[in-house]
C-alpha cells in the first residue's frame, strides 16, 4: 500500500456568508493574526508528510494563487513562512456546484494514488506531537480503509454537519453504516459529525460521478461517501485536537481573537485594565 503523499484542498466556494468581504477577497484568504486561513491548511498538510498539494480554486480566487507565488518582499523579510513549502499546484472548479464536484476536479492530479482532502476554511490544532491529519492517516494505515475524521457534536449543531452512524471497531474508530447530510436531530441517535479531513482512494471519483445533486443543486461529498459505504468498508475516526471552523463571520472572529490573544507580540493589548 503506497504512503499517502497527496493532498487536495478545496477552496472554490463562493463565500456567501462573508458577503460583501468576498466580493474581492476569498474567505480562505481572511487573516488569522498575520497569515491567511489557507496558509494554516497548507502547513497542516506539509507537517503531516503530504508534499504533493493541489488547491482547487474558482472564479475570484486568484489571490490564493498569487499568495503562494514568489514575492519580491521574500528576499528582505523573514522567509520562514514559506521556506519549507513544496510546490503547490492549482486546478479550477469552473462552476461552484458543491464539495464533491470540487474534489472531482482533482482526479487527474490524484491518479491512482490514495489522497487526503483538507477543507480550505478549517484550521486544526493538535493535542499531541502529531498533527490531526497525521492521526487520521495513521488510522487509514492501520485499517487500510478510506477514513474520515469525526468529532462529537451537540444535537443543536447536527443541522450544520454530515453525521456518521457506525459500529465501533477500535478505540475512537467506527465502521460506517450510514451517513446523513445535515439531518434534523430526530433523524439520528449518533453524535459523530464529519469535520473535514478525509483519506480517500481513487474509486471515490466513480461514486461522485454517480451521485445526484442534493441541496441547492450541489453535489455533496457525504452522498458520494454513502455510495462508497454501500459498496465497501469506510471508517470514521476521532482525533486528539481542536478544530477551528472559519465558515461564518462569527467563527472567524472567534478564531482570530483566540489566536491573537495567545500571541506574545500582542499580549499588552489584552492586559486587564
Amino acid at each position: 500500500m503506497p504512503k499517502v503523499r497527496k493532498a487536495v484542498i478545496p477552496a472554490a466556494g463562493i463565500g456567501s456568508r462573508f458577503y460583501p468581504l468576498t466580493r474581492a477577497q476569498p474567505k480562505e484568504m481572511l487573516p488569522i493574526v498575520d497569515k491567511p486561513v489557507i496558509h494554516y491548511v497548507v502547513e497542516e498538510a506539509v507537517k503531516s508528510g503530504l508534499d504533493e498539494i493541489v488547491i482547487v480554486v474558482g472564479a475570484g480566487k486568484d489571490a490564493i494563487i498569487n499568495y503562494f507565488d514568489r514575492h519580491f518582499l521574500d528576499d528582505s523579510m523573514d522567509e520562514s513562512y514559506f521556506s519549507e513549502m513544496p510546490d503547490i499546484y492549482f486546478v479550477r472548479q469552473r462552476k461552484q456546484i458543491g464539495l464533491a464536484n470540487a474534489v472531482l476536479t482533482a482526479e487527474a492530479f490524484v491518479g491512482e494514488d490514495p489522497f487526503t482532502v483538507l477543507l480550505g476554511d478549517t484550521i486544526y490544532e493538535s493535542g499531541t506531537d502529531k498533527t490531526v491529519t497525521s492521526q487520521i492517516l495513521e488510522a487509514y494505515d492501520r485499517y487500510d480503509k478510506p477514513t474520515i475524521a469525526v468529532e462529537k457534536v451537540t444535537r443543536e449543531k447536527m443541522r450544520d454537519y454530515g453525521m456518521v452512524e457506525g459500529d465501533p471497531v477500535g478505540p475512537g474508530t467506527w465502521a460506517i453504516r450510514n451517513l446523513l447530510e445535515k439531518p434534523e436531530p430526530s433523524e439520528t441517535k449518533s453524535d459523530l459529525g464529519i469535520t473535514g479531513i478525509y483519506v480517500l482512494e481513487p474509486d471515490i471519483f466513480n461514486s461522485i460521478r454517480s451521485t445526484k445533486p442534493g441541496r441547492n443543486g450541489e453535489y455533496q461529498l457525504t452522498d458520494a461517501l454513502l455510495d462508497q459505504v454501500r459498496k465497501r468498508d469506510v471508517y470514521a475516526t476521532s482525533f486528539n485536537g481542536t478544530r477551528h471552523d472559519i465558515g461564518t463571520k462569527e467563527l472567524w472572529i472567534k478564531t482570530f481573537m483566540e489566536y491573537v490573544s495567545r500571541d506574545k507580540r500582542f499580549a499588552s493589548s489584552f492586559d486587564s485594565k
